[in-house]
């Protein structure tokens, strides 16, 4: 197993702090590169390993798959108020797709009444 490049990793985490932005919000320099874990996953159904990168033990939970076709999936915790929508909050922002045109869009949950 590789743990993909840093500069891969670094683009990645620069998507997911600009998803966040996009809102308003701010989760300071989270996630981090160096302070992802690594393992490998094999696909039940096409046998394909991908490189998993997870971010745990700090203030949010973060991963990331690295599929072998070089696409990416990546959700991390966003944890906070909506700026805009009274009675919401964000619980995450996904990252997905290819450095070159990372997509992407926030999670966001209704507090319970």
């Amino acid at each position: 197993m590789t743990a993909p490049s840093p500069e891969l990793g670094e683009s990645l985490c620069r998507a997911v702090r600009q998803q966040v932005e996009r809102l308003g919000l701010s989760i300071g320099d989270e996630p981090v590169w160096q302070s992802a874990s690594f393992a490998t996953e094999c696909d039940p159904f096409s046998q394909e390993e991908s490189v998993v990168a997870v971010w745990r033990g700090g203030e949010r939970f973060g991963k990331a798959t690295f599929f072998p076709d070089g696409r990416v999936f990546a959700e991390y915790q966003v944890l906070l108020p909506h700026p805009a929508q009274s009675g919401a909050y964000v619980d995450a922002v996904q990252v997905w797709g290819r450095p070159q045109a990372w997509r992407g869009e926030a999670v966001i949950v209704e507090y319970p009444a």
